[in-house]
């Protein structure tokens, strides 16, 4: 049986940044490059993109209503949760914010918590 919090990878970045996504949507589609290049940019993150429909186990019971959501954490201390549109200097400037280490968390545990843990750690 697995751990509901299973450990980190070896030398994971502490911060994930993930995009709650759909193959479907176009805005979602236009998004992909944008993230590129700020998975570019901020090497002490871990990026991940998710299809919410091929990996709904993963997502578990975090509602996602409007794409694409993004999912800035560090472990289950959530700095962001909510959708951004493809514009690359906003996802840039809230990146730039959220990933200094001295900015606090807007929300903590829950399910949204627990999908960053299970995201961070390889699920």
């Amino acid at each position: 049986m697995s751990s509901p919090n299973p450990a980190p990878l070896p030398d994971a970045p502490s911060w994930l940044v993930a995009c709650l996504c759909a193959q479907w949507c176009g805005t979602c589609r236009d998004y992909r490059a944008v993230f590129a290049q700020a998975e570019r940019e901020f090497p002490q993150a871990r990026f991940r993109w998710i299809d919410i429909e091929d990996e709904a186990d993963l997502v578990g019971p975090v509602d996602v209503e409007d794409f694409p959501t993004l999912l800035v954490a560090r472990g289950s201390e959530v700095a962001f949760f909510g959708p951004l549109l493809p514009h690359a200097a906003t996802l840039l400037r809230l990146l730039q914010a959220r990933l200094d280490e001295s900015a606090p968390p807007q929300l903590r545990g829950g399910e949204v918590g627990g999908l960053a843990l299970r995201l961070r750690n390889g699920a």
